[in-house]
């Protein structure tokens, strides 16, 4: 089968590799319909995180279970299915307890020897405890939207909550990628009454008003934490949304935040940001968030989206096909595109 692997800074390629095929009785062999590409990809792609070369790569997909193992309870072949970016067994005290990226027998897509997503299928461990069926008969119009699920809704809903947002809320999300993006719209879907997205880029402000955008700060740094202000009467927002990562990402959310306030962040810190614990101790302002459990939030989303009630499809700008897949790394690494689209 055709997969897509990494070989070094900007090197993406195509290659056949061995077949996903079911090796324990637990794993299903999903062949993926559709994959994207994650701004998390870009890491390796840049040179900022290591790879091995010839390491597969890709974290997000759906598609239909071709075969199970003998296992396997609640799937068989023919199922269409959505795969959270991790699998994760859903038998561990950390699973019972909705936190599966804790899963100590859990692991993300396209990490180690594991199949990664941005390929024609991919073998799943733990498939009871990872996959989510779809029911029959959905709109393949839908399939976009749900795709979103897998990654960047639930993480970009794990910030919302991680900062308590709800009804009434005043929100300040920190990046205008794919995920920023995202947390508008959560924030938006628990009760924001107001929402700050932080951002330089005016196409994805256009987006992030139609996710439920209140206002737009195209500054960065001291000077978006001043319009911030501003905007709250000098106070900072009650919650903070993170969805960068970097130094500056973290300067700009903790000045943004309001004395007593939280700041739910899920950008990945790769700048490892050292927090200035002395102020958040003075200021009583809460930091929570990590890593998404995002196969615990795929229930609710999943049913919200089929019910046409949620929809960040529009996340996705552009589509490759899986022989393309490095035109779509350049173009998002470029800025030509916020969150491609990969069809095997």
């Amino acid at each position: 089968m055709r997969a897509t692997t990494i070989h070094g800074p900007k090197d993406i390629r195509v290659e056949e590799v061995p077949d996903a095929a079911v090796r324990h009785p637990g794993d299903a062999v999903v062949r993926v319909e559709l994959a994207c590409i994650c701004g998390s990809d870009l890491w390796g792609y840049r040179g900022v995180s290591q790879r091995v070369p010839g390491q597969r790569i890709g974290h997000e997909f759906l598609g239909e279970v071709v075969d199970v193992g003998t296992g396997v309870t609640s799937l068989r072949a023919g199922d269409r299915v959505l795969a959270p970016f991790a699998w994760s067994d859903g038998t561990c005290p950390h699973c019972a307890a909705g936190l599966q990226s804790s899963c100590p027998d859990g692991g993300i897509w396209g990490t180690g020897a594991a199949d990664g997503g941005q390929g024609e299928a991919v073998r799943v461990p733990f498939a009871d405890g990872t996959l989510v069926r779809l029911p029959e008969g959905v709109d393949d119009a839908l399939l976009p939207a749900l795709l979103a699920l897998t990654d960047v809704m639930g993480t970009g809903h794990h910030a919302a909550v991680a900062a308590g947002v709800g009804p009434g809320s005043t929100v300040v999300v920190v990046g205008d990628g794919a995920v920023g993006l995202c947390a508008v719209l959560a924030a938006k879907r628990l009760g924001a009454e107001r929402v700050i997205a932080l951002g330089r880029h005016a196409d994805r402000a256009a987006v992030a008003r139609r996710f439920g955008a209140t206002d737009h700060v195209p500054e960065r740094g001291d000077e978006a934490v001043a319009r911030v202000r501003e905007l709250t009467g000098g106070l900072g927002a009650p919650a903070v949304l993170e969805c960068v990562g970097t130094d500056q990402s973290w300067r700009t959310a903790i000045g943004a935040a309001r004395d007593g306030g939280r700041i739910g962040y899920v950008g990945i810190p790769h700048e490892a940001p050292h927090l200035p614990l002395r102020e958040l101790f003075e200021r009583n302002v809460s930091v929570a968030g990590g890593v998404a459990p995002a196969r615990a939030y795929l229930p609710e989303l999943m049913a919200e989206v089929l019910a046409g009630e949620l929809d960040p499809s529009p996340v996705f700008d552009q589509e490759v096909p899986l022989a393309d897949v490095a035109a779509g790394y350049a173009a998002m690494d470029e800025r030509r595109a916020l969150k491609v689209v990969v069809r095997p």
